[in-house]
């Protein structure tokens, strides 16, 4: 028979491998944006460097861990449209998820750039199994939605005035997550035009109204104030 030192000593040991059990840490949604790994490796680009360009095999996502990329298309008769200028924390090239085999649109960087490359089953599998970044992901994805459609209704109902303050504030990430960049990435009037549906002269006409208002700094480069809000909230 057993003393009672030797049954406690024989019921530590039976309890000690529960202490011994190991965790798995938890996921990190940041932590995978910001390394590689398995299926995403990191892809730096110069301004004007073509991260993908309209009509390549669409094998991806991309996520800009910093620095500016603008989307063009060009329609059949050659002409070319920015439909948008993306910054840090964004994602883009999203639609081989849902099947689309050619990129519909080319992507420029527009200042020094890095990109994570996630292949399309890493990021499948992912958004499966991490919940943490599905929840990032899809909430990501419904803001821009609601950009579009905001964008839509500018194109339609708003002046050209309106149309170019509200696209420097979103350049500058006003009421994005985080501080506003008050220096915008370098743009040229040229671009502006085409993202508002406009002229270059009636830009340059606004352009030189918002900084004599003290609106803008405009030399070189485009330092953005809170105040330019005034031009979009303005009835």
């Amino acid at each position: 028979m057993l003393s009672r030192s030797a049954r406690r000593s024989s019921g530590r040991a039976r309890r000690s491998p529960k202490k011994a059990k190991l965790r798995i840490p938890a996921f990190d949604a940041k932590l995978f944006l910001d390394s590689t790994g398995v299926g995403r490796k990191i892809a730096k680009f110069q301004p004007r460097e073509i991260v993908f360009a309209q009509g390549d095999p669409s094998q991806g996502v991309n996520y800009i861990q910093k620095g500016n990329v603008k989307l063009t298309v060009v329609n059949e008769s050659g002409k070319e449209a920015v439909v948008a200028v993306l910054g840090s924390g964004d994602f883009l090239g999203e639609g081989c998820l849902v099947g689309q085999p050619i990129c519909m649109a080319t992507a420029t960087a527009i200042s020094p750039t890095t990109v994570l490359v996630i292949k399309k089953d890493e990021m499948i599998r992912v958004l499966h199994e991490e919940h943490e970044f599905s929840d990032r992901f899809i909430a990501y994805m419904l803001a821009r939605n609601i950009q579009v459609e905001e964008d839509l209704v500018d194109q339609l109902f708003n002046s050209s005035e309106k149309r170019l303050a509200r696209t420097l504030l979103l350049l500058a990430r006003y009421g994005a997550p985080g501080q506003p960049q008050k220096v915008l990435p370098k743009v040229s009037q040229e671009m502006l035009a085409e993202m508002i549906g406009t002229t270059r002269s009636r830009v340059n006409f606004f352009m030189n109204k918002f900084r004599k208002l003290g609106f803008i700094e405009y030399n070189g480069e485009i330092h953005v104030h809170s105040s330019l809000l005034s031009i979009v909230l303005h009835d």
